[in-house]
């Protein structure tokens, strides 16, 4: 009887620590991907910034060059 319930008790340990690997990968997995997410999103802006400032610099040729 006692061997029963030890092993029941140890399924249930078991079943336990494999939930909370489970919910600790998701975890982590998660804030990677919103890392990443952040990443992409500075690395977009900065390249905007710099689209526009090249932008700004060919106007300001084209108006120096026609005067």
């Amino acid at each position: 009887m006692d061997s029963d319930r030890i092993e029941g008790k140890t399924k249930e340990t078991e079943g336990e620590i494999q939930q909370k690997w489970g919910e600790a990968k998701d975890k982590a997995r998660d804030t990677w991907e919103d890392v990443k997410d952040k990443v992409e999103d500075v690395a977009d802006e900065a390249e905007d910034r710099v689209d526009e400032h090249d932008e700004t610099d060919r106007v300001k040729e084209r108006s120096v060059s026609t005067s």
